[in-house]
């Protein structure tokens, strides 16, 4: 059985991204790449909604052969160039997946109940959702996501994309609370029961 882990980072006043999906508005630095490396070497499968997986292949590709790229960010795109991907989208074209077209695939948001589902009760390593908030707030509310690792940063933005859409009326368990090493972030490790 595999673990859904969805990976999200929120500022202190609840917002995933600044107005318009502005993720610069968040209080991101360098402990948030050394935080989701670290997940990402335990993830076989990374999970996305189409406006997530297009910024990722915009930029992750590059920075593996980067000399002058940070190595955490090396390190990470050489991730994101072997791992599995899986996209739930009604949108997003077969083109559209290159250059990671041989280990991405797309799923219409009709069969992606029935597709994670079937990915968890497999074999592997976990299953790992950066981001893509109207891809993983429906399977946390349909009870598929186990882990939920909310980074929070030092910041209040006022407005924007809340974390939580619509309110999820699941019980959470707090599994661990740390300060990201070289970091401003506070990671808070919930797993997800049942309903609340």
């Amino acid at each position: 059985m595999r673990r859904l882990i969805v990976t999200i980072i929120s500022t202190l006043d609840g917002y995933a991204a600044g107005e318009g999906g502005d993720v610069f508005a968040m209080p991101i630095d360098l402990g948030f790449d050394h935080y989701n490396l670290s997940r990402m070497r335990e993830a076989q499968t990374l999970l996305f909604g189409a406006r997530t997986f297009r910024a990722a292949r915009v930029y992750w590709p590059q920075p593996a052969n980067n000399s002058e790229a940070p190595e955490v960010e090396r390190q990470i795109s050489r991730l994101y160039n072997t791992l599995d991907k899986v996209v739930i989208s009604d949108t997003l074209e077969p083109e559209d997946t290159t250059p990671w077209a041989t280990s991405t695939e797309v799923i219409p948001r009709a069969a992606a109940l029935d597709r994670i589902t079937e990915l968890k009760a497999g074999s592997g390593g976990d299953i790992l959702c950066f981001g893509s908030l109207t891809t993983w707030n429906p399977l946390l509310a349909l009870g598929l996501v186990d882990d939920l690792h909310v980074l929070i940063g030092p910041g209040v933005i006022g407005s924007g994309l809340p974390t939580f859409t619509p309110a999820v009326k699941r019980r959470f368990t707090l599994l661990g609370a740390e300060r990201v090493e070289d970091s401003s972030l506070v990671a808070l490790r919930y797993g997800v029961g049942g309903t609340a």
